[in-house]
This record gives C-alpha cells, structure tokens and sequence, in this order.
C-alpha cells in the first residue's frame, strides 16, 4: 500500500468487521434456534442436514474476513452464500421486508465482491503474513 494511504488502512479494517459481523452474529442465531432453523430451511425445500454447513460459512467465513485472513477466498465463499441466500429465501418481494432482506443481501454481495477483489489493506493477517515470507 501506498505510503499516503496508510492512515486510511484503519478504515480497511472498519469496513471488514463491520460487513462480516452480520454473518457472525448470523451463525450464532442459528445455533441459538438449531431446530427453527433447521425447520425454517426444510421449508424452503433445503435439507436441513445442511445447517452445520451453512453455520460453518458464515461463522468461519465471517471471522476470516474480520481477521483479514484468507480475505479474498473467504469474501468470495460469503459472497456465494449470499447470492444463494438472496435466490432461495429472498426472491418475493411481496413485502417491504422482502425487498429490504433482498436488497441488504445484494448489498453485502456487493461489498464482499469488491473485499474479494482488493483484498483485506495492510492491517490484516494476510498482509502480516505476506511480510513474513519476504
């Protein structure tokens, strides 16, 4: 990173905490309400023998990126689970909630697209581990 941007890196970090905590917190409500949410999924046709999967993306997934670990894989995997979640759970917009839901996930899509593309800054592991190897 540029040596001008630096005193802006702090924001870098800002930005993947905060975009990563919704799945965080996410992974933890699952596990809070397992069975609701295994009955929720089964609704929507999902096995729901697929939930510790989904609580492993977004926990694992979540932490990765506040970590700055990993970044663009794991800004690329939440992005994924976002895109699914937006088709499978939040595709009727019969309601202001649904388009809010739809419109919030297509948002966080979007941020993780851009994480996915320009990586963590230089205050994440990532960039720790970078300068270790040189």
């Amino acid at each position: 990173m540029a040596q001008k941007n630096k005193g802006l890196a702090v924001f870098d970090l800002i930005g993947r905490i905060l975009l990563a905590l919704i799945f965080v917190f996410a992974a933890i409500g699952k596990i809070e309400d397992y069975d609701g949410t295994r009955l929720y999924m089964v609704s929507y046709g999902i096995p729901g023998g697929l939930l510790p999967v989904v609580i492993a993306v977004e926990l694992l997934g979540g932490l990765a990126v506040m970590a700055g670990l990993w970044t663009r894989w794991a800004a690329l995997l939440l992005a994924l689970f976002s895109a699914a979640a937006i088709a499978i759970f939040h595709h009727n917009f019969a309601t202001m909630n649904d388009q809010i839901m739809a419109l919030a996930e297509t948002s966080f899509t979007g941020g993780l697209i851009l994480l996915a593309v320009n990586g963590a800054g230089c205050l994440s592991l990532d960039a720790f581990l970078r300068r270790d190897k040189t």
